[in-house]
């Protein structure tokens, strides 16, 4: 069938231009997708996913994370150790003293330092609180400034931890240490450190009137201690209780009670041996009071020689006691005792220092420089006893 005629000069009809619109509109919506997927994109990897964030975590138990420690690892000493630890308060007086103390066995002895609860009047004006949050009212059963040193019992309380006393004798200077208490009043702190040094001649405390002088014949450490640090218990990495943390050294000065303004630990801490700190403990619970070792002397505090002489100004007393150790050892007023137990002497402190870390009775060898004429000679006293 012919096709119709169009007319002449008429342009030829053109079909609709449906695939150009058609490419256009996919080029429109390649864009807006491209847009939307650089959005999302961006959203996951700053956000990680589209869902809420859930971070992971090892599981409890798993790599040790949450595990038992061993025991003698540092966290096994601490759990071990903290609950035979308490905090103390003690008032009276207008004063309030914070330290340290530790259980002595499961009638309620705990130890502690004397300078801790000095001021404590009143049978309960000392708060005892536990490591587990349990409180009691202590009494002061027994103290002794001289060796700083303080007893106080608790009653009705169940569940005590006593923590086992081990041999100071026994450690070296580089034994790895704990020391736990309450510095700053922060109950169950727990440092470490090693035993610095042993047998450190450390004098502290008299400055008050009344406030006797402890004498402590101290084991050294690094562990850190600061105010309320005092009473608290220096383990070995064994658990068992090698000293009693009594004193610190300032930065500029002597050693000191850790309780004064400005104290700070500067990696200088000293701590009362066990086995001193046992015997004393063993007499203020049985008697209430402690004996002191004594060679019958008295010494000249004001001399400023090398080693300590008997005798001197000030009439406190005889220079030699009649019959007492010194005097049946033959020394005489003006004698300079410039060694104890093969170890030298620097002054009259450092020997009733080297003096008090003996017992009474116990023999003891001085090398003597006598006053009058004649040669450095040596020779034994058996140590007597006087009640502090």
């Amino acid at each position: 069938m012919p096709l119709p005629s169009q007319p002449a000069g008429t342009p030829p009809r053109r079909a609709p231009r449906r695939r150009s619109r058609l490419a256009v509109g996919a080029l429109v919506l390649a864009l807006v997708a491209g847009g939307a997927g650089g959005l999302i994109g961006a959203y996951v990897e700053r956000n990680g996913g589209v869902g809420d964030v859930e971070l992971p975590q090892t599981a409890a138990g798993a790599g040790g994370v949450g595990g038992e420690r061993p025991e003698g690892s540092i966290a096994g000493i601490a759990r071990q150790t903290l609950p035979g630890v308490v905090t103390l308060h003690a008032r009276g007086g207008g004063a309030e003293a914070t330290g340290t103390g530790f259980v002595l066995d499961r009638r309620g002895h705990i130890l502690t330092n004397d300078h801790v609860v000095a001021s404590a009047h009143g049978g309960d004006a000392v708060r005892v609180t536990f490591n587990s949050g349990q409180t009691a009212t202590g009494r002061v059963v027994g103290s002794d400034g001289g060796y700083d040193l303080a007893v106080v019992k608790v009653s009705g309380v169940s569940g005590l931890s006593p923590l086992p006393l081990g041999n100071s004798d026994a450690v070296r200077v580089g034994d790895p240490v704990v020391a736990v208490g309450a510095p700053y009043d922060l109950d169950g702190t727990v440092t470490t450190g090693i035993i610095s040094a042993k047998e450190r001649a450390i004098t502290a405390g008299g400055e008050d009137p009344g406030d006797e002088m402890s004498y402590v014949n101290a084991l050294q450490t690094d562990a850190p201690m600061n105010p309320g640090n005092s009473g608290g218990p220096l383990v070995d990495r064994r658990g068992r209780v090698i000293g009693v943390n009594s004193a610190i050294k300032g930065a500029g000065g002597d050693a000191a009670l850790p309780e004064g303004e400005g104290g700070r630990s500067v990696g200088l801490g000293f701590a009362i041996p066990v086995n001193q700190v046992r015997r004393v403990a063993e007499e203020l619970i049985n008697e209430g009071r402690a004996t002191h070792p004594v060679i019958g002397v008295t010494l000249d505090m004001e001399y400023g020689g090398e080693g300590a002489r008997i005798g001197g100004p000030g009439g406190r007393g005889p220079a030699v006691v009649s019959g007492g150790p010194a005097d049946a050892a033959g020394l005489r007023e003006g004698d300079v005792i410039t060694e104890v137990g093969g170890k030298a002497v620097a002054g009259g402190e450092e020997l009733i220092v080297r003096v008090r870390s003996h017992r009474p009775g116990d023999k003891l060898e001085l090398k003597v420089r006598p006053g009058g004429a004649g040669g450095e000679r040596t020779v034994t006293v058996t140590l007597g006893s006087a009640t502090g």
